[in-house]
Order: C-alpha cells, then structure tokens, then sequence
C-alpha cells in the first residue's frame, strides 16, 4: 500500500524566491512525511541560497538552463525516486491532510494514474482558480475547459464538487501523477515550453488507457499567473500553438477537418481581441498559425508512433456552447 511517503512533492522555480518564502512553510508543514524538493530552472535570483539556507530539509535540483514548465521538470524528475510524483507550481498554498485522499484514491483504484485537487483562488478562496478549478475536459476541436471555470466564468466554490470524478486533464499547477506512467509517456513533450503540456500529457494517458482522476476532497490554493501573467501576450501566444499541437498529435480521426474548424474559430478570436483594442493578443495568434505550420510536420511524424482513442471529448464544441448558447457553466 501506498503512503505519504511515497510521494516526492517537486516544486519548479524560476526567480521565485518571494512565493518560495511565502508558500514553501505551508507545504513542509501539511505534506507529513512526503519527500519535498525545489528544482531550480537555472535562477538568476538568490532562490537556491534561500532554500539551502532556511529549508536543509528539502531536495535541491539545479537545471542548467530555463527550459520552461516541460524541460524542467523532464529534467529534475530525472533525480527523483518516488512511485508518485506532485508537481506543484510555487505559487501553491497547501491545506491540512492534502495528501492523503490523493493516497486513498491511488491505493483504491490502480487505473488511476493522474490525480488533480480541488483549485481555489487563493486571491479570493472562496471561488475556483481559473488553471483547473474542478478538473480539466476538452472539446473535439482541442479547446480545454474545466468544472467550476469554462472561458473566463469561473463559479463560486458551493460544494457542487466535492467528489471523486474521472476527468480528461488535470492541472499542471497541481499534478499528480504515478511515475511509473510519466516514464512510459516519455514525460511531457518539451517543444512546448510551457502552457497546455499537461493537457498533451494527459491525452496521452487516455489513449494509452490510462485514467486521470479529480480529488474534491483535496484542497489547494492558486494565486495563478505568478511566471507569467494572464495579461502577457506570449501567455496567449503559448495557449493558442500548443493547443493545436495538442490537436494534432492526440486527436483520432479527421485531423485536418478538425484543425481547420480550430483555426477558424481562433480566428473569431483574433477579430474579438482586435474589436476589444488588444492588438498584441492578435498578433499573437497569428503568430501561434505560423509557428503551427512551421512544426506541422515535425507534428504528423509524432502523431503516427502515438497511440488514438476515441470519445475523448465532452462536448462538440465548447465556442458554440459557452458563446451561442450562453451556457456559461459545467
């Protein structure tokens, strides 16, 4: 049987000294006997003296280079021998006994493989956190949507789920994942950098049947767009690109019918930020299309060794749902 023990809590930073300060008590405090570690995304900061210094209990990891969300956790987890992996943003407050129904549900169902909390803002916690909320779903054109936050509505945290749920994604803010799994999936795909390569990960778990799982009966709190704010257009840039790859690599059958109908509704994304006076968030799109097309290719070869499953998608399309039919909740 799996324990606290068994799980290694790995902790990504980049020049995160402040949320370190800030957030790395809570997890030391509530994670019992789980082995914690900070791995370093090469900082020009003092983050690996303030760690050595206040916290000589905790691991340390120093990546010779920021290779982002991706590459620096394929390389720090390279030094990390635990059955289960938490990849936990650093922008993370933790709550008493977090670990433990993540453990239970480990121990009750061996299928599981991913395993996502409960996301609450922890700016306003009495709502849901836009990176995951209640656990992650997709659509069949490869838009992400989540229970408690689809688009920019999120809901207020009422209870409505508090339950154990399959889910198709987990959020990359708080991750769990068996490492046995993240091994034979190769870890997550680095040309991403960061944004959406949890989804891919994901994805790629079903298809190779493997289930991923939201816990409400685990609590953390995401203060979100801690690297990389909401309003930075490479934020938008890095969503819209690694969605398609996304696409393309993971979806079954009428992959190019499909990313044409994604492109274009994209494009009805780029004449709303343009209608809004958001220049730069268009620019940005476009230039998401231009680096896809410049990576097609690269893009079809990984998607013939890849493995498809069908029925992947909780909805047709979550555009027409969420903006022509106005539903704005799960």
């Amino acid at each position: 049987m799996l324990q606290t023990k068994d799980i290694a809590v790995v902790i990504l930073n980049w020049n995160g000294k402040t949320l370190l300060e800030q957030f790395l008590p809570s997890v030391i405090k509530y994670s019992n006997d789980a082995k914690i570690y900070v791995a370093d995304n090469a900082s020009t900061d003092d983050s690996v003296a303030f760690v050595s210094e206040h916290f000589p209990n905790v691991g340390l990891i120093q990546n010779l280079e920021n290779g982002g969300y991706a590459k620096g956790y394929n390389l720090a987890l390279q030094h990390v021998n635990k059955p289960l992996l938490c990849l936990l943003n650093s922008d993370i407050e933790v709550t008493e006994n977090w670990l433990q129904p993540v453990i239970n549900e480990f121990n009750s169902n061996p299928d599981t493989a991913i395993i996502q909390p409960k996301i609450l803002d922890y700016k306003n916690k009495s709502c849901f956190e836009y990176a995951g909320a209640a656990g992650g779903y997709i659509d069949k054109y490869g838009y992400p949507f989540c229970r408690g936050r689809i688009f920019d509505t999120i809901e207020e945290d009422k209870g409505q789920y508090n339950d154990t749920k399959d889910i198709f994604w987990a959020s990359g803010a708080c991750f769990f994942i068996k490492s046995s799994v993240f091994k034979t999936l190769n870890g997550f795909d680095e040309s991403y950098f960061a944004h959406m390569e949890e989804i891919d990960l994901c994805w790629r778990a079903f298809n190779t049947n493997h289930k991923s799982k939201y816990i409400g009966t685990s609590t953390v709190y995401h203060v979100g767009g801690a690297t990389l704010s909401d309003t930075n257009p490479k934020k938008t840039y890095l969503n819209f690109r690694n969605s398609l790859f996304t696409l393309v690599k993971n979806t079954d059958k009428n992959v190019f019918a499909r990313v044409i109908v994604r492109m274009i509704l994209d494009g009805f994304a780029a004449f709303r930020f343009l209608l809004q006076l958001k220049p730069q968030y268009l620019f940005a799109i476009f230039k998401a299309h231009g680096s896809f097309y410049m990576n097609l290719g690269r893009l079809l070869k990984q998607r013939k060794q890849l493995p498809k499953r069908s029925k992947y998608y909780q909805t047709n399309s979550i555009v027409w749902s969420y903006f022509i039919k106005k539903n704005k909740t799960f």
